[in-house]
């Protein structure tokens, strides 16, 4: 038998009723005799419930609150204030004479919600100053808005405060307080705080766990959260996403596996560091396996957060084409969406594309913002469009209105230097509003050594060890300099000074995925289970390639020793190694994506462009500038990197 709601509960007549309290015919019927205040507050307090996300409703509700006498009754003032936006609220609350701490609590709560914590901590000063005893319920939003705020001043006074009211040992406040001290990185009071909530539960723990994450002691955070007596998705994002952001990414998969063997089911925070963590080490077969899992428990409809994760995971992991569809399949795409891709398509030099996806951004009425011209101006950089990243820069400012910031001149430095404009990048720099920094400098020196202006490099060079004495690649780049006009008692002062100072550069390190797996190697390793297989196929590949004609480019190995013994230092690099594990480990045709963190040499550039032509596969390399997409013997940058 079905049920038929009253006619009075329907919505439409509901809203009839509303229509009806906001018309003149409403003041011409009513009378002290015929519709007392009284019967009318029950009314209203039933509108205002029903109609609570209905803006033009309440405002006309609130109206006739005012026009009755009904300002001061306790349920239609606490509903209007729960049911209002934020600022008809306010307006709400400022009209009250008395107010009573109920309704700050409210207003506080509210703005807290809002992002308006400035407003809700000015508003607990007025309530002080009007001596309104404040309850526990007024402090745990204050608090978290300290936490949100990241202010520090103001969350230790509210504490005391919380001590001097006798409200230290609610749970809610304590938890509340934990919270803000772990957001603060204040792990001595948060600890203390800790220690003094007498039932621990998981969110305490949890809060514990992301603060020690938030400081970098990952070990300590580790600690704690092993000892968490029962773990919820929560808990295993807050200690995936601490070695993510310190870039411990393959401890952060480690953590990952570990929770798919305890059966947690992964929310969207977990696999939105998951994918940060494969974008980064180039796993694009569980980045892969990631968007599955998220379109069979999410839902096929991709949200903003993990879209943009999974365009910027495919767009790492050398897979554009399946960057560019997930970024098409995004019905909601925020700044951040076009953004991931834009910077996709500068990893990849595709200038062209970039233009075309800023094209479409417009059209989109997305408003880009200084990240977008990074992306832009980076693509023109590595495609080598000097006239369109020179008309861009200067649209930045005149038309979008996106003030260049020191990035951004470095980028158009590092544009004109890659073109050997190195007159026109000085100039640059000399009339930049700012003083440029090492980033600025450093894509100057870079093109000093590709176009052999030695004059001006070995400025350059002192001036940057000056600036940066803890920064090896800048005595590298200077030593290399000079050794590539022989100077080498110079280079040799240069790495003599570096070994003064205990500076010590950064080892190349190279990355490759085979099944799942993702195997890691520096130059000359022989750690690796299958060191044997690697070193015979290094052979093997070297054998192929002087058949093919292949003669070895030594000039990136810059010391002062015999040609032969570059050619073995140039034999072990860290991309060989893996480039040679991946033709043991895959069957014939399958693609090889390798992510290096240095620049790649101009040596193993040349050898990868011929092994792809002698192995007929196709070779993709991730460096520390951009993507690198070799086959049949030629590579997408053309040679321009």
């Amino acid at each position: 038998m079905c049920r038929v709601a009253p006619f009075w509960q329907n919505a439409s007549w509901m809203r009839y009723q509303v229509s009806w309290l906001s018309s003149p015919s409403f003041r011409y019927f009513i009378q002290p005799k015929t519709l007392h205040s009284q019967s009318l507050a029950p009314r209203l307090l039933h509108l205002l419930q029903n109609f609570r996300k209905d803006a033009s409703c309440i405002k006309a509700i609130h109206a006739q609150t005012i026009t009755n006498g009904l300002s001061d009754d306790i349920g239609i003032v606490s509903e209007l204030l729960q049911s209002s936006c934020v600022d008809h609220a306010l307006l709400v609350f400022n009209q009250i004479k008395f107010p009573i701490p109920f309704y700050f609590n409210l207003v506080i709560q509210l703005c807290s919600r809002s992002n308006l914590g400035y407003i809700a901590i000015t508003l607990y000063y007025r309530m002080l100053q009007e001596e309104k005893k404040p309850n526990v319920f007024t402090f745990p939003s204050l608090v978290g808005t300290c936490a949100d705020l990241l202010a520090v001043s103001e969350g230790t006074q509210l504490h005391t405060h919380i001590f001097k009211m006798g409200f230290c040992y609610d749970q809610f406040i304590q938890a509340s307080l934990l919270h803000m001290y772990a957001r603060f990185g204040d792990m001595a009071n948060a600890m203390q705080v800790f220690e003094e909530i007498p039932v621990k539960n998981t969110v305490t723990w949890t809060a514990l766990v992301n603060g020690y994450c938030k400081i970098g002691d990952l070990e300590t955070a580790q600690q704690i959260f092993y000892e968490v007596p029962e773990k919820d998705v929560v808990t295993w994002s807050a200690m995936l996403a601490g070695y993510v952001q310190k870039h411990r990414f393959s401890d952060g998969l480690s953590m990952f596996n570990e929770m798919q063997i305890k059966g947690v089911e992964a929310n969207e925070s977990v696999l939105v560091s998951v994918l940060s963590a494969s974008a980064h080490l180039g796993a694009l077969d569980l980045g892969r396996w990631v968007h599955l899992y998220a379109e069979r428990k999410l839902g096929q409809q991709l949200g903003p957060s993990l879209g943009t994760s999974l365009v910027d995971m495919y767009a790492k992991c050398g897979a554009l084409k399946d960057s560019i569809k997930v970024f098409q399949d995004i019905r909601c795409k925020n700044i951040l969406t076009w953004n991931a891709l834009m910077g996709g398509f500068a990893m990849y030099g595709d200038g062209k594309g970039a233009l075309s996806l800023f094209s479409k951004m417009l059209k989109a009425g997305s408003r880009p913002d200084e990240v977008t011209f990074l992306g832009l101006l980076g693509a023109f950089s590595h495609g080598g469009m000097v006239t369109e990243g020179t008309l861009f820069f200067a649209a930045m400012s005149e038309i979008f209105f996106v003030s260049p910031q020191l990035e951004h001149y470095a980028c158009m430095v590092d544009l004109f230097s890659r073109a050997g404009l190195l007159e026109d990048a000085k100039k640059l720099i000399q009339g930049m509003p700012m003083k440029p920094d090492p980033c600025v400098w450093g894509a100057l020196l870079g093109g000093c050594r590709v176009h052999k202006d030695v004059l001006l490099g070995c400025y350059i060079g002192k001036k940057l060890i000056e600036c940066e004495p803890d920064h090896a690649g800048r005595y590298v780049l200077l030593s290399n300099i000079y050794a590539s006009v022989g100077r080498w008692n110079d280079s040799r002062k240069v790495r003599s000074l570096m070994v003064e100072r205990r500076v010590k550069s950064q080892a190349g390190c190279s990355s490759i995925e085979i099944v799942g797996l993702v195997h890691e190697f520096v130059a000359g390793d022989r750690s690796h289970p299958q060191t044997v297989e690697i070193y015979d196929k290094l052979e093997e590949m070297d054998r192929r390639l002087k058949m093919a004609g292949h003669s070895v480019n030594t000039r990136d190995i810059l010391y002062d020793i015999s040609e032969e013994d570059k050619e073995v230092q140039l034999s072990f690099h860290s991309e060989r190694l893996a480039i040679a594990f991946g033709l043991v480990s895959t069957v014939a045709g399958t693609s090889l994506r390798i992510v290096k963190n240095l620049r790649v040499c101009g040596s193993c550039h040349d050898v990868a462009k011929l092994l792809s032509k002698i192995y007929e596969r196709e070779i993709l390399v991730r460096d520390s500038k951009r993507f690198h997409h070799f086959t049949e013997g030629s590579c997408s940058c053309m040679d321009y990197w």
